[in-house]
């Protein structure tokens, strides 16, 4: 056998080997090392604003940092303060209206069953009559193992659910340790951000150092990009909705968009989630009008959504549209909704690396130096 063809191929074997142990070795240590993860990706998207404070106010960098996370979190807070406000307001106002649509929807049900189900069951019942008694068993039998199964599993369902109580009441004070241990990682991962930088840049030799600089700036830019991306299609989607709700004439219209757009975070589901129950409430309640509104809204919206993200999309990270489609196509069959998000992630860090370079390296490694004998 060519001892050209078996390098390359024991090269290439070395190459898999190490890419798989690779992501086999992110994936434990990332298991017990998550909070400091979280905090190293905070303090790269907070970087620019503590940098800003750094040089133009002149601060030290310590105090910077401690500036930046305050006032990211004060705005967090006060957003959230601002939603659980209108919540309460749109409730107590929910709380008047909503006796007197279902006072209309229990009077539409009891129509129903006047005009339609009870005429049903008389005819049921005198064909079960005309029946003989084996049958009428048979028929008695069947009704009681399909009501014992409901009952089973209804029960289940509800031991299960108190039985998940616990273990949500234990999530709290772990999730609580995980921010804190975050919230430390980035202040002090910001704080020594470019002392850090160098020293692991010691560890690179100048091939990767140049090429793993290329990278990060890239993904710098896409991932700044893909935020930029996002917020502008949750904007969209809610500067629409309020503007369908105020042509509907819907009460606490700047409340419903502004909870609306936020669960567009939410993929796959997205603004569904919101529509959908309304849609089918309105409908029952014999407000066929503002149910059929809200339905071309809903499909307005969600027509814009799927039309305009994949440009936005690609536009912000700087991918072609229909690679952009396509990832998020693959990205849904292969791991469901999330698919949607890191879809357009695994893009751009193969954009990335293809950009850097760093696919080239790897196959001139492979090929070796007897490439120049073939």
């Amino acid at each position: 056998m060519n001892p050209i063809y078996v390098n390359r191929t024991l090269r290439f074997l070395l190459v898999v080997f190490l890419f798989i142990a690779s992501i086999f070795t992110f994936y434990y240590v990332s298991k017990i090392t998550y909070p400091f993860i979280i905090g190293l990706l905070i303090a790269f998207v907070i970087n620019p604003i503590v940098n800003f404070f750094e040089t133009k106010a002149r601060l030290p960098r310590g105090l910077a940092v401690f500036i930046s996370l305050l006032l990211i979190f004060s705005g967090f807070a006060g957003l959230i303060t601002l939603l659980v406000v209108e919540i309460v307001a749109g409730a107590e106002y929910l709380s008047k209206v909503v006796p007197t649509h279902i006072q209309t929807l229990i009077g539409y049900i009891e129509g129903v069953f006047a005009a339609q189900v009870i005429p049903i069951y008389n005819q049921l019942s005198g064909l079960f009559m005309n029946l003989e008694t084996g049958q009428q068993d048979t028929i008695l039998e069947n009704i009681q193992n399909v009501g014992t199964q409901v009952g089973t599993t209804l029960g289940n369902f509800i031991q299960g659910f108190f039985e998940k109580i616990p273990n949500i009441l234990r999530w709290f004070p772990s999730a609580a340790t995980v921010i804190i241990f975050s919230l430390l990682g980035t202040f002090f991962i910001s704080k020594d951000w470019y002392r850090l930088s160098k020293m692991g840049s010691r560890f690179l030799p100048g091939k990767a150092k140049a090429s793993g600089k290329t990278v990060f700036i890239d993904l710098k830019k896409a991932l700044f990009g893909f935020v930029t991306a996002q917020v502008t299609l949750i904007s969209i989607t809610t500067i629409t909705i309020l503007i369908g709700l105020l042509i509907l004439k819907v009460d606490y219209a700047i409340t419903i968009a502004l909870v609306t757009g936020l669960v567009d975070i939410v993929p796959y589901l997205g603004t569904g989630a919101i529509f959908v129950p309304w849609i089918i409430f309105e409908a029952f309640a014999g407000e066929m009008q503002l149910a059929i509104g809200l339905g071309v809204l809903y499909l307005v919206v969600l027509v814009q959504r799927q039309l305009m993200e994949p440009k936005i999309l690609s536009s912000n990270i700087g991918i072609d549209p229909l690679a952009t489609l396509i990832s998020l196509f693959i990205g849904y069959k292969l791991i469901g909704f999330i698919g949607l998000i890191l879809g357009p992630v695994v893009l751009v860090i193969i954009n990335t690396l293809h950009r850097a370079n760093v696919f080239h390296d790897l196959w001139a490694f492979i090929k070796g130096n007897e490439s120049r004998d073939v």
